[in-house]
């Protein structure tokens, strides 16, 4: 940032603005109504506070004032000039008012339009002439008078120190001045009078509540007196305060520059005392740490619009990244443990009260540097910081909406006002990583980890970042090298089985992963874990996953090796899965029957049950793949009767079209005859009338029945059965009539051809007349039935002279 020491740092700003404002990218973003880059954006709000800094300098005299006023009034008019919320104009204050204003009810297009140069514009109004002002930057001693004028009691704490009752972001817009023109000592003092300040406002409000803490935690609804956050806000206050009270506190040496190195150093800082401050141990570090945490724990709405929520994140992470590098001492402790403290006892004034407005901006990116700060300190701080963090009640659809104003402040807001939150992704990502460190801290501890685990299932409404967590705290509980944590473990699973009943209806495209894992997990966990998911299946998964994921996982070899499982334990754990199969195979049949029958394999009686089911559904709710499938699988184990019983029935859920000569279900029908044919003349004269009234395609016929001339039935060697050896005639049933339906089928299927062959296609017509021949001349007067067939086709379609002639060539 510029340092406006003098007029010619305005002038060089005001040619820079002159450049921003003649950048033809402006016009055209909004001509196309697109918003600028993060980076251009980041350029404008940072040009805007600078000329926040230049008008409230000092010293500037008021013709210069005035120039600049003109100017930026003129930019400000322009159409083109970027407004100050990126969105849709702002419903913040007036800069120069110190309470919000009322009637803020209105809808967004009455507001004022209000540009990246509001501010400074406003600004224009203030001036340093204030005694009471002159007297803090100019003294570090300055005290409140033994005898005091009316009016002057409000000008000091109890304890004499000086106040600065402005409104917050413009109290220390004046500090950003100050400090910017080279008044690093009057930056100072009127920083500290300003946390002074704030510090007797946190305390009154925390009186406040006191008399309402009841009645507001029976509502289970609070307000907000903050309509304008102190975070990513366009002043940057917080920041401001923080930068200004460290400088002194950061020591320069050779230790700390940049070596070059791609990381620079971290900055050191050491403790300076407070002048003209009462209070020995206090610094100007402690006051940067007290002002951070006042400013991060403050309750505010979330603002509306993608840019202002974004600012606000972004700005957080700003403020938390300065936090951290800070070297916490025992004093920087001290500060921690008691703001902490106040911001868990400040009810609706604090992000981390008791009942907090449900559009509240969550805290759990603060939390999280807090929990991690206080945890080696105050364990049970911690905790109780970030488990009040994990709320997020913008998403708690049983939630009051609340009242935003205050009856005692004066404020009031329409309840049902509810901005689009554009971050959310983002605050559920930070609301993760918040319970994922507490989840790592809490490890081996029986009591937290419940605890934690509570706040997880009350608080995240994310499946997919619930299944994050359990993937975390599984990774975590079974490290490489020593033994698992069996709590952690425990609580994995936990989070596993709420994914698994939050996803069982709604569709997500992890699904088969999240089941997959959670065998996983229930398998370290170990046999009870394992029997209870099998148990309550039904709570959990689907029939399907259930089956052929979860069941099947279980009996593996490899699942009954890792747990060690001894006769009777394999076989509580067999039964379990026999019983969710049969269960299943009754519930879902057409998905299930096969995976049941397979579970079902070592079983006899659970064996019978599941075939009986199968038998029972498949005249309605099963498909003939479905069946063909299953009777594959049961000539593969050795019951080729059954499987011939099956494979009837999925005929007849067939119907096989004249021209479908490339069906899927032509290699099944194929396989059908030949179990039939296989087991004997019985059970080919059984298949065949189902065959001839689901099989309409010529070809497929022909090949059955070359197929059932080549080799005489009943090889399959039934025990108590004879094979006589013989083939079977054509001329006698069952093959006659499976010869007859052949022949119709050619004859329709030929004529149906015929109807729209073009020329390019007579040659394939002619082969398919000459396979039409060999069937016909399996038939005693098969040459004579052709024969007539081929005339009454020249006489039909003599028309067609071409393929005719191509016809008598081949067949006279």
């Amino acid at each position: 940032m510029l340092r406006m020491r003098d007029s010619n740092g305005a002038r060089m700003l005001t040619l820079i603005t002159e450049q921003f404002m003649a950048d033809p990218r402006l016009s055209l973003w909004r001509q196309q109504g697109t918003g600028m880059t993060d980076k251009c954006r980041q350029l404008w709000d940072e040009l805007g506070a600078l000329w926040v800094c230049v008008v409230l300098n000092p010293h500037c005299k008021s013709e210069e004032k005035s120039g600049w006023l003109k100017q930026l009034k003129k930019w400000g008019d322009m159409d083109i000039c970027p407004l100050e919320d990126g969105n849709y104009g702002s419903e913040l204050p007036n800069i120069t008012n110190a309470l919000p204003q009322s009637n803020l009810a209105q809808d967004s297009l009455s507001r004022p339009r209000r540009t990246v140069f509001s501010r400074a514009v406003e600004a224009c109004d203030l001036h340093w002439q204030d005694s009471h002002l002159q007297r803090i930057i100019s003294s570090d001693y300055y005290m409140s008078p033994s005898y005091q004028r009316e009016g002057e009691s409000l000008l000091f704490s109890p304890q004499g120190l000086p106040l600065w009752l402005d409104h917050v972001p413009t109290a220390c817009a004046r500090v950003d001045a100050l400090r910017s023109h080279g008044y690093s000592r009057e930056a100072l003092r009127l920083a500290v009078a300003i946390i002074n300040t704030l510090r007797l406002q946190q305390q009154r409000q925390m009186d406040i509540y006191k008399h309402q803490k009841k009645e507001l935690l029976q509502r289970g609804v609070t307000s907000t007196t903050n309509l304008e956050g102190w975070v990513g806000h366009p002043l940057d206050p917080i920041g401001c305060l923080f930068i200004t009270l460290t400088e002194t506190c950061r020591v320069d040496d050779d230790n700390t520059m940049d070596t070059g190195d791609c990381d620079p150093r971290p900055p050191v800082y050491h403790h300076v005392p407070v002048w003209g401050s009462p209070d020995a141990g206090e610094s100007y570090l402690t006051l940067a740490l007290e002002v951070a945490l006042m400013g991060m724990g403050q309750q505010r709405i979330m603002p509306e619009g993608l840019y202002a929520q974004d600012k606000v994140c972004r700005n957080e992470e700003q403020i938390v990244a300065k936090l951290q590098e800070l070297e916490l001492d025992d004093l920087l402790v001290q500060t921690l443990r008691k703001q902490a403290i106040q911001l868990l006892e400040a009810g609706p004034f604090s992000g981390l009260g008791e009942v907090i407005h449900r559009e509240s901006v969550p805290m759990h990116t603060f939390a999280k540097y807090l929990f991690s700060a206080l945890l080696p300190h105050d364990a049970d701080l911690a905790y109780k910081v970030a488990l009040r963090a994990m709320r997020l009640p913008v998403l708690e659809s049983s939630a009051g909406s609340g009242d935003v104003g205050h009856p005692h402040h004066g404020i009031s807001i329409v309840p049902s006002r509810y901005p689009r939150w554009f971050t959310l992704g983002h605050l559920e990502s930070q609301q993760c990583e918040l319970a994922s460190t507490m989840l790592t801290a809490a490890k081996g501890d029986m009591l937290r980890l419940r605890t934690v685990l509570e706040a997880i299932q009350k608080n995240i409404h994310s499946s997919s970042l619930i299944f994050k967590l359990a993937q975390d705290a599984f990774k975590i509980a079974t490290p490489a090298e020593s033994p698992p944590d069996i709590t952690l473990l425990n609580v994995a699973l936990e989070l596993g089985l709420q994914v698994m009943r939050m996803t069982l209806s709604t569709l997500n495209w992890r699904r088969r992963e999240m089941v997959r894992w959670l065998v996983t997990c229930a398998t370290e966990v170990g046999l009870r874990a394992l029997v209870s998911i099998l148990q309550s299946w039904y709570t959990l998964f689907t029939p399907t996953e259930a089956t052929s994921i979860v069941a099947a996982t279980v009996m593996s070899h490899n699942t009954i090796l890792r747990l060690s499982l001894d006769y009777p334990q394999r076989e509580e754990l067999a039964s379990c899965a026999r019983t969710l199969a049969l269960q299943c195979a009754m519930k879902d049949p057409q998905n299930c029957a096969l995976s049941a029958l397979t579970l079902c394999e070592k079983d006899h009686i659970a064996f019978e049950t599941a075939y009986q089911i199968v038998i029972d559904a498949a005249s309605t709710g099963m498909t003939y793949s479905q069946l063909f499938t299953i009777a594959r699988y049961m000539e593969h184990r050795g019951y080729p009767l059954r499987s011939f019983k099956l494979a009837s029935l999925a005929m007849t859920h067939l119907n096989l079209a004249y021209n479908q000569d490339t069906h899927p279900a032509i290699n099944d029908v194929l396989w059908a005859c030949a179990l039939s044919h296989s087991l004997g003349k019985n059970e080919l004269a059984a298949i065949i009338p189902l065959v001839v009234k689901s099989v309409h395609c010529a070809t497929v016929l022909s090949d059955i029945l070359r197929r059932c001339t080549m080799t005489a039935p009943g090889l399959a060697g039934i025990p108590g059965r004879r094979n006589s050896g013989k083939l079977m005639s054509t001329d006698k049933a069952p093959l006659r009539q499976l010869l007859d339906a052949t022949i119709s089928a050619y004859i329709n299927t030929t004529h149906s051809r015929l109807t729209h062959i073009s020329p390019r296609h007579y040659g394939e017509f002619i082969e398919f007349l000459s396979k039409a021949r060999e069937t016909f001349l399996l038939a005693q007067d098969g040459h004579i039935q052709f024969a007539q067939f081929i005339d009454n086709l020249k006489q039909i379609y003599k028309g067609k002279k071409k393929l005719m002639m191509l016809v008598r060539e081949r067949f006279g």
